[in-house]
């Protein structure tokens, strides 16, 4: 019998500062089996970062064809494809190809330099941008893991403030790489 995906539900107050987007989303994500919490809590924020009307999940690691989150215009274009972890090659030149713009937020800190280093010549040399998280941010970030999440998240330039009704986060997101 096969795992089926755990549901989430989500209602995130946004206030980016950044960008002058201050809304509310009630989200529903399907945490796949494979995922772990700490995966779908950066896949969260990467929506949070990157909020606006028409942003949405995709079917995610149960399809090789979409990103995680995506946001399309009216002609099916993609305008924006965000991946999370160390993707291989192929997956990066597929987001670069199929959209107008690619965003890839990393994780794994040990793992990061020696994939950047065999990456870093074959990157989409335009529209994608990379980000970092770091290892102590990440576990913050899953410390807040719950079914039903009720979250304050603040963005100010790289900085980002997660409440929810007991603790406060604070996550910082270094740039690897912007166009």
């Amino acid at each position: 019998m096969a795992i089926s995906a755990t549901v989430i539900r989500a209602k995130i107050s946004i206030a980016d500062m950044t960008r002058h987007y201050y809304q509310d989303h009630h989200l529903t994500l399907a945490q796949h089996p494979s995922e772990n919490e700490n995966r779908l809590m950066i896949r969260l924020l990467a929506f949070a970062i990157n909020a606006q009307e028409d942003l949405q999940f995709t079917k995610g690691l149960s399809t090789s064809d979409e990103p995680e989150i995506w946001l399309k215009d009216l002609t099916d274009t993609i305008e924006l494809w965000i991946e999370l972890g160390l993707p291989d090659e192929s997956r990066l030149k597929k987001a670069a190809n199929r959209s107008k713009h690619s965003i890839l937020y990393c994780y794994d800190e040990k793992s990061f330099d020696p994939w950047f280093k065999k990456m870093e010549s074959k990157l989409p040399k335009k529209k994608m941008d990379i980000f970092k998280i770091n290892d102590e941010d990440a576990k913050n970030l899953e410390s807040l893991y719950a079914r039903a999440l009720d979250l304050q998240i603040n963005i100010d330039e790289s900085e980002i403030m997660i409440t929810d009704n007991n603790t406060h986060k604070t996550i910082n997101i270094s740039v690897v790489k912007v166009n």
